[in-house]
């Protein structure tokens, strides 16, 4: 049986991205969760455009999303390295997965309470059930 070389690990900028973009493909491919966050995080987007957003809520939304989509990918990550150390159940291995998983949950909550919070309160104002207050009080 003849042993392959390990990948060289990219030392240019190219190299990394190349790599990274593979690992995102890699690591959202056959996720069932990944494509749930994903046409979610599309929604608020569509929303927050619609409900014309202020910057500083961009950036929390945005920076929500990209959260919950980086637990989801290391979660991704950890269960590849999972099945590649063994196929036999292993106490240790299930925790570390459902910790990852735990890590996905809580960042997904929090994300629904940040939108939630922006996007009814801005749904609010374009409903008229508000006013909206007087430029710095929010």
């Amino acid at each position: 049986m003849t042993q392959s070389k390990p990948p060289i690990k990219p030392h240019d900028w190219q190299g990394k991205f190349l790599c990274a973009f593979r690992g995102l493909r890699v690591g959202s491919r056959g996720q069932s969760s990944f494509f749930v966050h994903l046409p979610m995080s599309c929604f608020v987007l569509a929303a927050a455009a619609q409900l014309r957003v202020t910057t500083i809520e961009w950036c929390v939304l945005v920076l929500c999303i990209t959260g919950v989509l980086s637990t989801e990918l290391m979660n991704a990550a950890l269960e590849s390295m999972a099945r590649a150390i063994t196929d036999e159940f292993h106490p240790e291995i299930r925790d570390a997965l459902d910790i990852a998983a735990a890590a996905v949950l809580v960042a997904a909550i929090g994300a629904v309470v940040i939108g939630t919070l922006i996007l009814g309160f801005r749904l609010g104002v374009y409903l008229g059930w508000w006013e909206l207050p007087a430029y710095g009080a929010y």
